[in-house]
C-alpha cells in the first residue's frame, strides 16, 4: 500500500510550476499501477493550449470555475466543481479559468514526472521500467 499526502510532494521535483499552472505529481509510472495522478492548479486569467497526442487524460475540478473549448469543434463547456473531462480522443483543447481552477488529472499511460510541453502542448511519450506495484 502506498499512502502520499500533497506536503510530502510540494517544493519537490514532482512539484512543476510554470506561469500558468503548477502540477503536483502524485501518483507516477515508476510506481507500476499502469496511471499516474497529479493535482493541478491553472491560475485565473491564463489561456492554456494542451494536446496529450500519446496520452488520455481525466480531469476532475474540484475547485475554481473557466471553460474547456474543443479546438476541433469549437464547442465551449462550463467547467466548475464536480465537472468532469475526459480527453479520449487525444482532443487538442484550451482551458481557460476565470478562477483559480484546481483539479485531479488521471494520465494513461502514466507520466514519468520528466515530460515537458512541447511548442504544440505535447508531452512526449517517455516510459521507464515500471516496478510491481505493491
Amino acid at each position: 500500500m502506498l499512502v502520499r499526502t500533497l506536503d510530502e510532494i510540494t517544493d519537490t521535483d514532482a512539484d512543476i510550476k510554470t506561469e500558468n499552472w503548477r502540477s503536483k505529481r502524485i501518483i507516477l509510472a515508476k510506481e507500476g499501477v499502469g496511471f499516474s495522478v497529479h493535482e493541478t492548479t491553472l491560475y485565473a486569467g491564463t489561456d492554456n493550449y494542451f494536446w496529450y497526442a500519446n496520452h488520455y487524460e481525466a480531469v476532475f475540478i474540484t475547485s475554481g470555475e473557466g471553460e474547456i473549448e474543443d479546438l476541433a469543434t469549437g464547442e465551449i463547456h462550463e467547467l466548475k466543481p464536480g465537472t468532469l473531462y475526459l480527453l479520449n480522443d487525444h482532443d487538442k483543447h484550451k482551458v481557460r479559468p476565470k478562477t483559480d481552477i484546481t483539479c485531479v488529472c488521471v494520465f494513461n499511460p502514466p507520466v514519468t514526472g520528466r515530460e515537458v510541453h512541447d511548442a504544440d502542448g505535447v508531452y512526449p511519450l517517455i516510459t521507464e521500467p515500471e516496478s510491481a506495484a505493491g
